[in-house]
């Protein structure tokens, strides 16, 4: 009888398993709680928040569920194409009221670099927690600003590295903190691209605090970091400017610069807005080496070692990003490589150093 009674109650289990959703048939027949989902309202509706936008639509464990803009017909357009309600969409000037809404967790900043610390600041105090798109600010003591304030609301500030959840990425910093490249003593980091309407924000001091350095460059930055896992205590930087008209005072076109790490490791980097093709990172040990190229585009990421190819399929890294921001919030799962306020805090000292460096001439201790 008990074999019975045991055979009838899993048949039970599986036909229930079997009639629901694939996702949470096997939770909801075991009787266990669905996992929590991090609602999120994207602040900030350019081209990069559409594609952030289409990723979490395969996300697990995000959702879209509000937006904040300066433009109304946006707000309308994001609205009926994301189904969005209307009490989750907000402006600029009524933000502060998104303290009230319950339906919201988090806000992801995806406004230009010099609105960051404002929109963060006034986020905090709402008490959402905060996703910043990187760079996090325009300088350090602007990301030791938002830190603090995020710090006394009690809520989290990450910011936007979706390569720190990247397959190929991960694969190699894993490697190397095994030690498969031997001591890993040089990087090569070459970020640029041929930027087009002369007018956009970026080209805008006040918007971007910098040219192709706040940009593209910081990729560089950070990958030389998380690669040679190290904190450079040393750069040097020279500055090229071919068009004087098109990047005007404070807007770097390209930046040459080098860092100097505790082991002797050093790093040769490049960031441009005038040259296509630049894309990748190299790595190298007295064992061997890792070489990504493209290595922080949208994807499919390309990566081999001295061993052979990298073999990780292709998936959206704005999908992954999310889902592991929201498993980080949610349930304090912490990823391999840093992505809160103070990771992007160390890549701000950096590049404040870089432009101490270009403008100094001399080499600028960190």
């Amino acid at each position: 009888m008990s074999t019975r009674r045991h055979f009838l109650q899993k048949a039970s289990l599986t036909t229930l398993a079997l009639s629901l959703p694939f996702s949470d048939s096997i939770a909801k027949a075991l009787g266990q709680q669905e996992p929590k989902v991090l609602r999120v309202a994207l602040m900030g509706l350019g081209s990069y928040a559409s594609r952030v936008a289409e990723a979490m639509k395969d996300c697990s464990r995000a959702k879209l569920v509000g937006v904040i803009s300066g433009t109304p017909s946006k707000i309308e357009q994001w609205k009926q194409k994301h189904g969005l309600s209307a009490q989750n969409c907000y402006s600029y000037e009524n933000v502060d009221q998104i303290k009230s809404n319950k339906d919201i967790d988090a806000v992801y900043v995806i406004t230009p670099n010099g609105l960051h610390k404002e929109h963060t600041l006034t986020l905090a105090k709402a008490g959402k927690h905060v996703i910043c798109e990187k760079p996090m600010a325009t300088t350090a003591q602007e990301g030791q600003e938002m830190i603090a304030a995020c710090k006394a609301a009690g809520v989290q500030l990450l910011i936007g590295y979706r390569m720190h959840f990247e397959a190929n990425t991960l694969d190699i910093v894993k490697k190397q903190r095994a030690g498969e490249f031997g001591k890993t003593l040089f990087f090569q980091g070459l970020s640029g691209f041929v930027i087009g309407n002369p007018s956009q924000w970026r080209l805008n001091k006040l918007l971007s605090g910098g040219g192709a350095m706040m940009d593209i460059g910081i990729y560089s930055i950070n990958g030389a970091r998380y690669l040679l896992g190290e904190e450079p205590i040393w750069v040097t930087a020279q500055e090229t400017k071919t068009d004087p008209v098109k990047f005007g005072e404070g807007i770097d076109e390209t930046i040459t610069f080098q860092m100097g790490f505790p082991s002797g490791a050093t790093a040769s980097c490049l960031s441009t807005y005038s040259l296509n093709y630049l894309d990748k990172f190299f790595l190298s040990g007295t064992k061997g080496f890792a070489e990504m190229q493209p290595s922080t585009g949208y994807g499919p990421i390309k990566a081999w070692t001295h061993v052979g190819p990298l073999q990780h399929s292709h998936v959206t890294h704005q999908t992954t990003q999310m889902d592991k921001m929201a498993a980080l919030i949610l349930d304090g799962k912490l990823p391999l490589i840093p992505v809160d306020g103070e990771e992007g805090l160390k890549d701000m000292r950096i590049v404040d150093a870089i432009y101490q460096a270009v403008k100094t001439g001399e080499k600028v201790i960190i």
